[in-house]
């Protein structure tokens, strides 16, 4: 039975130019980033070319980028720089924001370091952009914290008027772009944002790796201690494959991006027209079905309660479909959803299908009958 994956939005298989360039970092390049010698220096010009490589794709200057392992730990540095060393007393942020964000102002707010507002949602997730400046008119030391992409039901977060309302009132804006990155073009020269994160892993770069943007007028304080290593920001001997794959995953994304958009666009189109045709009782959460609104890669179906409860998922496992319930970062947490429970539902087993660039639609198609089967 050959096994479909659909679950992009958690991890996506390593492009086969990533596996190259970093198998060939790892056979060749083996100094410390921090040793003087010659083996040293050149994996130190490695790490800038591919800083460089990254800051152009993403419209900004090389000292504003910082490797991380990843979306987490990006996040936490923003914030907690934020709170720590920016002035921030205050948090607005929404209750569908990743476990990152969300877990780290609740431990900010337990140690009364910050007080906390959520902006309101709609039924289906949107955020209310009308509240979201009646709570910075009404606040001052402010970080908003929103994402741009929901990882579970893919609304797609308006960056700009976001952007535009912080400098309105003078707030600090951090988004986490985990989703978005690599998957939508982002101009940090046109847009002001002060603190945007990434994993490579999210665009067929390697687990492991990420990086944060921090707007150069912002000055916070290392969240990891150790060596001078990224200009005195993250103590610890750089992951110097990593930080190439991470390079050439963002370089092979935005270099095909126009047509793997409109490929992955096309699966999700074909999906939500057949899942119409053949499953009528199903809903879509969120902004799924608007394609303008929501993420291209990410589809969440609400499904009515049945016999199969919320084993859906495990059958479809059964049937060789790989998708999830939501977030991969809560996994084995029996309890609905953090997202799902904020917006409107069936109350049924919630399905999120997310694609990615070597999906087919003959995937599509077999994915649709093995849901139809379970339902006949």
């Amino acid at each position: 039975m050959k096994k479909i994956y659909l679950d992009n939005a958690a991890t996506t298989a390593l492009d086969f130019e990533v596996i190259e360039v970093m198998s060939e970092c790892m056979k060749k390049y083996y100094g410390n980033p921090s040793s003087s010698h010659s083996f040293g220096r050149e994996s130190r010009s490695i790490i800038e070319t591919s800083r460089r490589t990254i800051a152009k794709i993403i419209n900004c200057d090389t000292s504003e980028i910082f490797f991380t392992s990843g979306g987490t730990e990006a996040d936490n540095m923003a914030i907690r720089g934020a709170v720590r060393d920016a002035g921030v007393k205050h948090i607005i942020t929404s209750k569908i924001e990743h476990p990152a964000v969300i877990n780290t102002v609740a431990h900010l707010l337990k140690k009364n370091k910050v007080s906390v507002d959520h902006v309101r949602l709609n039924s289906l997730g949107v955020i209310d952009l009308n509240h979201l400046e009646q709570l910075l008119s009404k606040k001052n030391n402010v970080l908003v914290s929103l994402m741009h992409g929901n990882n579970e039901i893919g609304n797609l977060l308006d960056l700009e008027k976001v952007s535009q309302l912080c400098q309105k009132y003078g707030a600090l804006f951090h988004s986490d772009t985990v989703q978005t990155v690599g998957h939508y073009t982002l101009d940090l020269n046109k847009i002001k944002i002060d603190f945007v994160t990434c994993s490579a892993h999210k665009f067929h770069g390697p687990k492991g790796i990420g990086f944060l943007y921090i707007n150069k007028d912002i000055n916070i304080t290392p969240l990891i201690h150790g060596g001078s290593q990224e200009r005195n920001m993250r103590g610890g001997t750089e992951c110097l494959h990593g930080i190439v794959g991470l390079s050439k995953a963002m370089e092979v994304a935005y270099r095909d991006l126009d047509t793997h958009t409109q490929h992955i666009k096309a699966l999700k189109d074909h999906m939500i027209n057949k899942i119409k045709l053949k499953l009528p009782f199903v809903t879509f959460n969120g902004l799924c079905d608007d394609i303008n609104h929501s993420l291209y890669t990410v589809l969440s179906v609400s499904f009515p309660q049945d016999e199969f409860g919320n084993l859906l998922l495990f059958n479809l496992d059964l049937l060789g479909v790989s998708c999830s319930g939501g977030s991969a970062c809560s996994s084995g947490n029996v309890s609905q959803s953090h997202v799902i429970s904020e917006i409107d539902t069936q109350g049924g087993p919630v399905v999120r299908f997310s694609f990615g660039k070597f999906n087919t639609l003959k995937e599509i198609d077999l994915t649709v009958d093995k849901l139809v089967s379970l339902f006949n």
